[in-house]
């Protein structure tokens, strides 16, 4: 009796290790296909908090996301 339930412990305990990576996967590949922010949504925010974003300010917001995001 003790054995099937260690048996069922070490299962369940092995399906929520193998899950987690999986979700983390899957999870990572998405935000790398589709990342959350453009150059076209930081714009609008820009604006909405009462700036006037030139491209250069733009640019340099991305490439900061980009680095922040590589580490």
């Amino acid at each position: 009796m003790w054995i099937h339930i260690l048996g069922y412990t070490i299962a369940v305990l092995a399906g929520v290790a193998i899950g987690f990576f999986i979700a983390r996967k899957t999870m990572m590949s998405y935000l790398k296909k589709n990342p959350p922010f453009n150059e076209q949504m930081l714009r609008v925010m820009m604006m909405q908090m009462g700036q006037n974003p030139s491209q250069k300010k733009i640019n340099q917001m991305m490439k900061a996301m980009q680095k922040q995001q590589s580490k």
